[in-house]
């Protein structure tokens, strides 16, 4: 019968053991050669001789492979199921850069990219984890489930705050909305019956985009806006005749949108100073829209490290939960339109 190779861990793990006392009787000189001590430890003399010129065993291997130790895997683990449950899954490039950020934070030294294959492989050392493609919703098929979607939604916010002990004080929802510089929103005019079409309005927009950050606290109170303007260095003298309230916080980007770099900015600079001084219990819970753009590895990570539990609300339902997006920046654009048209 041919030899089966294939041996058990039990096994590998006897054969290490029975190579190091081998090792140790050869530096001793209680054994003379390498063939006597691989006839007495009953290992295999050419793996001996190997481990003597500094080859490293299969599970040192292994553990350089993996990179990560089995604590910071299992910490990696525990957060892409925390994000799971909070409605955000990550994506395989988030899971690698959580890696890194992990990586970083036990080294002096930036360490070396990990591979290509990593995440596949990473995976695959962890069968609790699964790799599923996200599904794409039409609106149609997303108002016929967003009522068990929104159930399943408000029982897992209900669940985070009787586990963590968060008090409506300290729940906060983040928004973001954009206006087009000049531009006047949707209004209802009048025009003759027999008019084909709809009517249009001059306007005398210039059409640069500019991006407003939102956030509101349960009892009513909001955080100082973050404006976003296009533009590649901010100069305090563009707007100070215009009367900004000094506690609004200016940006800007090469498009007038918001990036992952103004979104941390925002946490630390913003939210997290303004609402630390008010806290009343331990956790504080920031619930972001449902594409959780800006819940990147890093952002999670700053809010994990300040006691902030970001929870993204369900896709296409912005338009039945999102307070902010229906509430506020509905009214504002219409009465950024009127002001608009006073000026005009």
């Amino acid at each position: 019968m041919p030899r089966n190779n294939r041996r058990s861990r039990q096994e590998l793990i006897e054969q290490e053991g029975r190579i190091q006392l081998a090792i140790n009787a050869l530096k001793n000189h209680e054994i003379a050669s390498v063939r006597r001590a691989a006839a007495v430890f009953n290992v295999p003399r050419g793996t001996l001789r190997d481990r003597l010129q500094g080859q490293q065993n299969q599970q040192e291997l292994y553990n350089q492979n993996m990179r990560l130790s089995k604590t910071q895997e299992d910490y990696l683990v525990q957060w892409i199921i925390s994000r799971d449950e909070r409605g955000c899954a990550p994506r395989h490039s988030h899971i690698q850069e959580m890696a890194k950020i992990i990586l970083q934070s036990d080294s002096a030294t930036p360490p070396d990219p990990l591979g290509g294959n990593w995440v596949t492989n990473f995976l695959k050392r962890h069968p609790e984890l699964k790799s599923r493609f996200i599904r794409r919703y039409n609106r149609q098929r997303a108002q016929c489930e967003d009522p068990k979607v929104i159930m399943d939604w408000f029982n897992t916010y209900k669940t985070i705050c009787n586990d963590k002990g968060i008090l409506p004080d300290d729940i906060y929802n983040f928004d973001e909305t954009g206006f087009a510089m000049g531009l006047i929103a949707t209004a209802r005019v009048v025009a003759r019956r027999d008019m084909p079409g709809k009517p249009y309005l001059i306007q005398p927009g210039n059409r640069e985009w500019v991006t407003i950050i939102e956030c509101i606290n349960t009892r009513g109170w909001a955080i100082p806006s973050t404006i976003i303007f296009k533009g590649k260095v901010y100069i305090e003298g563009w707007y100070s005749e215009q009367r900004i309230p000094g506690d609004w916080h200016i940006e800007v980007s090469k498009n007038g949108w918001t990036t992952d770099e103004i979104g941390l900015r925002w946490l630390q600079n913003c939210f997290i100073p303004t609402t630390t001084p008010r806290i009343v219990a331990r956790y504080r819970m920031l619930v972001l829209d449902g594409h959780g753009s800006h819940l990147t590895p890093e952002f999670d990570k700053i809010c994990q490290d300040n006691d902030i539990i970001p929870l993204c609300m369900p896709s296409h339902s912005s338009h039945l939960l999102q307070p902010l997006d229906v509430g506020c920046f509905g009214p504002l654009k219409r009465a950024y339109g009127g002001l608009i048209e006073l000026r005009s």
